[in-house]
């Protein structure tokens, strides 16, 4: 089959430059036969390609008519037509045409917006383990954006306790210029949220919000099962995963923050942003003067534990021994 610019060459070879069928056939490489019944036609005719049959179309008015009467599944729509109207073909294109008669539902949501200032977005996130000293352990990242600028922070720690939680979130704030947003808001995790059950107001843990009042900032939990209310923090995980650990030779934990920072401050703060199309480092120098100072003195994060020594004079503390 031709297409309309190969069928107006054939012509041209033959009006313009006087070349037989053969000759035409060997500079287009094509088939003597086929130049010679397109030289013969009057204009170019694209041609109509018959429609294959398929051993469900006796089927499709009735499938369409229980799916329009019932939620059934594809899976239960071929198994009706294998009982009751001796159906003989296979399930693919039972699912491929219940996929056209209803198509899948997918769930829609609001993007947020917010003000300068008004709200940054937290999340931990995990990746394979790296080595530390003679042993391995996992490396966890804690990453925190702005929501208005996208200014992004990250850390990486190895574990996700408390005191990492909030050491972290205080380094932010510091990367930041001491500079803290109105409201934070944190996924349902234990640091920060103890229960949120559906339709009611969250159980936020005490310590966080002892340290949120610390430093001036109230904490939003997002609504169970809602992950897309903040999705800026999620494609910001996602981000430091795909474009800075991805690849990445880890020679030991130790070595992995200081490159952190500077693929900050040269790639992931300076590059142009798929959804704002500026510069974060650019939006931030709007949205700084709005944040507000954090306090003079840092939170006190540490945690004292009373543990006991063992006869051989080591104490046990996150399950490693001193």
């Amino acid at each position: 089959m031709i297409d309309d610019q190969t069928y107006c060459a054939i012509h041209d070879h033959q009006t313009q430059h006087g070349l037989n069928a053969a000759q035409i056939a060997e500079a287009l490489d094509l088939d003597a036969r086929t130049v010679s019944t397109w030289l013969a036609g009057p204009r170019f005719r694209q041609r109509q390609s018959t429609p294959r049959t398929s051993k469900l179309d006796p089927h499709k008015a009735t499938i369409r008519r229980w799916l329009e009467g019932h939620r059934y599944s594809a899976q239960q729509s071929f198994q009706r037509l294998c009982e009751e109207e001796d159906y003989r073909g296979g399930i693919s294109i039972v699912k491929d045409y219940v996929r056209t008669v209803r198509p899948p539902c997918t769930s829609a949501f609001l993007t947020l917006s917010f003000a300068p200032g008004e709200c940054a977005q937290v999340d931990w996130g995990s990746w394979e383990a790296v080595p530390v000293g003679e042993t391995r352990r996992r490396l966890s990242l804690f990453v925190m954006v702005l929501c208005y600028s996208r200014m992004l922070y990250v850390e990486f720690t190895l574990s996700q306790t408390m005191e990492q939680f909030l050491a972290c979130h205080q380094n932010a704030f510091a990367f930041f210029g001491n500079r803290v947003p109105e409201k934070v808001m944190v996924d349902n995790l234990k640091s920060a949220v103890l229960r949120h059950t559906r339709g009611e107001a969250p159980v936020l843990n005490a310590r966080y919000v002892d340290f949120a009042q610390h430093y001036g900032f109230r904490v939003i939990a997002c609504n169970p099962g809602k992950g897309n209310e903040k999705g800026r923090v999620e494609s910001g995980v996602g981000y430091v995963k795909k474009n800075f650990l991805n690849g990445l030779d880890i020679t030991d934990f130790s070595a992995v923050n200081p490159p952190a920072r500077v693929w900050m401050d040269t790639i992931a703060n300076v590059r142009i942003h798929g959804e704002t199309h500026q510069r974060p480092v650019d939006r931030f120098a709007e949205e700084r003067s709005v944040l507000h100072a954090g306090p003079e003195h840092p939170y006190d994060v540490a945690q004292l534990v009373q543990v006991r020594a063992s006869p051989s004079f080591r104490v046990r503390w996150d399950t490693n021994r001193y």
